[in-house]
């Protein structure tokens, strides 16, 4: 396959802000060992929490709503009674730095949140598309410690480094999310250009036609960039967004120039371009949805505890079930699941998140040897049968996707294999079985079949 066609087939759809993600055969493994043993960590890791917080939570929205181009599905959050214009929302949007004071904000409350139900790493927003910087880059006055911004007295104000701090400090990972485009700085959504007042996702001028001023974005962009891979200890993760800042969309920022000076301060650093292709992409980063089918190189499904990834006070909250086997779904694919929290904007996390959270710590408290460090196990998964494996152990899992099934005394695992040994995680040991052309049946305690419906029944089968 050619370059250009290569570049084609790694072009991406973003429909009501969600992406699409590179296809597998386009996945350029790397060559460096320390970075493959690096991924073989993140794929361990299985369940991240991932986090978008800013300015923007006093509102209810996060960045598209800025974009005309985006307008027809990003603005549906402000209704029938909004009769302002872009502009005069953008005005609007870009002063909420002057009234953002997170109070409540305590890093280490939920850094112990995430170590106590099962998190393994943390992937927060540092900057989204709007520009706004939650740490303190000396790059930009429009910064979460900035004057204008109340909560930059707090002793917490530099949320991106005390966040990190806290997390590290409980051995979880970091990666920092950061926006290759900034709707904010005026190198790339420049006044009185082109576009005039009308704002879309690229910036307001074609960089070949003003090589200077596209020259001063790439150099602001690798500072802001090398201020959250040296300037905040070390991270796991450099993982970008804003996949149509790139090199075929005449927007090239020369990532790969910034990544070996990068790669210098830490050579084990991972980076994520995603749905850009290319050597860069070191992890594939589907969006609010599970792929189909197995993916055998390293992912992450990014999917929202609620409807959004940012606050809204009248937010729909997915069931504890639905997460569980979200989760199961996942990691029976070969992929990490990061579950987006969206804290208020007075630094609380919801109840109902918290809930969530606890929820699915309570059950990987029971089943995670199933979840963590596992790999996919053919046949990965066959209806509400899904498969994983740890060395000479294979895990089953029975998932029970409403809650108000009648649950059977005989489970069928399709799994072909020499089995000496099953046991009900959370229950009893040697259960009886047998293999079957059907696959090996397992005949449940007498015991469960009295108990409330589970999320699911996890099995370990013991292999010769």
């Amino acid at each position: 396959m050619t370059t250009t066609n290569k570049k084609n087939e790694a072009e991406t759809i973003i429909k009501k802000g969600t992406h699409n993600y590179t296809r597998e055969e386009l996945y350029v493994k790397p060559q460096e060992e320390l970075l493959q043993q690096r991924l073989e960590w993140f794929s361990d890791q299985k369940l991240g929490l991932m986090i978008h917080w800013g300015p923007y939570t006093q509102i209810g929205t996060i960045s598209w709503a800025m974009s005309d181009e985006d307008s027809h599905w990003s603005r549906e959050f402000l209704g029938e009674d909004w009769q302002g214009t872009g502009e005069e929302f953008r005005e609007i949007y870009f002063a909420l730095n002057k009234t953002f004071n997170p109070v409540f904000f305590d890093p280490a409350k939920w850094a112990d949140l995430a170590l106590d139900n099962g998190f393994k790493y943390l992937n927060f927003t540092t900057k989204h598309h709007d520009g706004f910087s939650m740490w303190d880059t000396k790059a930009s006055d429009y910064k979460i410690t900035g004057a204008d911004t109340p909560f930059h007295t707090n002793k917490n104000a530099d949320v991106t480094k005390r966040l990190f701090e806290e997390f590290r400090a409980r051995g979880l990972g970091i990666a920092a999310y950061f926006s290759k485009a900034d709707w904010h700085v005026p190198s790339y959504w420049a006044p009185n250009m082109e576009r005039g007042t009308y704002t879309a996702r690229g910036p307001s001028y074609n960089p070949l036609e003003h090589p200077e001023l596209w020259e001063q974005f790439v150099q602001f962009t690798h500072q802001q960039m090398m201020e959250l891979v040296a300037d905040n200890g070390e991270i796991d993760m450099l993982w970008l967004d804003g996949g149509w800042v790139r090199a075929a969309h005449n927007q090239d920022i020369r990532l790969g120039e910034f990544v070996e000076k990068a790669r210098k301060v830490n050579p084990s650093l991972l980076v994520v371009d995603r749905t850009a292709g290319g050597k860069y992409e070191n992890i594939l980063t589907p969006e609010q949805r599970i792929p189909a089918d197995v993916i055998h190189v390293p992912w992450e499904s990014n999917i929202t505890l609620g409807s959004k990834f940012s606050y809204r006070y009248d937010d729909v909250y997915k069931s504890y079930r639905e997460l569980v086997i979200m989760l199961i779904d996942v990691v029976a694919k070969g992929g990490n699941l990061a579950l987006n929290v969206a804290p208020r904007a007075d630094g609380r996390l919801p109840q109902p998140s918290v809930n969530q959270i606890k929820a699915i710590g309570a059950w990987l408290k029971i089943h995670g040897e199933a979840i963590y460090a596992t790999r996919p196990c053919a046949p990965y998964f066959d209806g509400d049968v899904y498969f994983t494996r740890k060395e000479n152990i294979v895990y089953g899992f029975k998932v029970y996707r409403n809650g108000d099934e009648q649950l059977q005394e005989k489970i069928v695992l399709p799994y072909e294999g020499r089995i000496v040994a099953v046991d009900l995680l959370g229950g009893e040991s040697n259960l009886p079985f047998e293999v079957t052309d059907a696959g090996v049946v397992v005949t449940l305690p007498s015991v469960e079949l009295d108990k409330e419906v589970p999320y699911a029944h996890v099995f370990r089968l013991t292999l010769s």
